[in-house]
């Protein structure tokens, strides 16, 4: 009965856990850590948008089956957050997806 408990549990954390494929972090208009594969051009153009728009928090990208996602704190503006989305690749490669033959 005790090993039931601890798959359950093991099963809820790994389906319920933070899983992006990008994370990038803002503060006071500087990009001050990246996790993931950030394309270069994306990360660019996020550095300048911040320093011409100084703000804090953090922008997380997931991958769905058919789409990216990107999730921004709340402390990003409106404003920011759509010049962020203008500059997004949408064709972001990454490890987990094959190639077609």
């Amino acid at each position: 009965m005790e090993y039931v408990l601890l798959l359950a549990v093991v099963v809820i954390f790994l389906v319920f856990k933070d899983r992006p494929i990008m994370v990038l972090e803002f503060k006071d208009g500087d990009l001050t850590k990246t996790k993931g594969q950030v394309p270069t051009a994306f990360q660019t153009a996020c550095r300048d948008i911040a320093h011409k728009t100084p703000f804090s928090g953090r922008v997380k990208v997931y991958k769905t089956r058919f789409a990216t996602k990107l999730d921004f704190s709340n402390t990003i503006p409106t404003k920011v957050k759509q010049r962020i989305k203008n500059v997004f690749p949408h064709n972001v490669s990454t490890s987990e997806r094959g190639k077609r033959v």
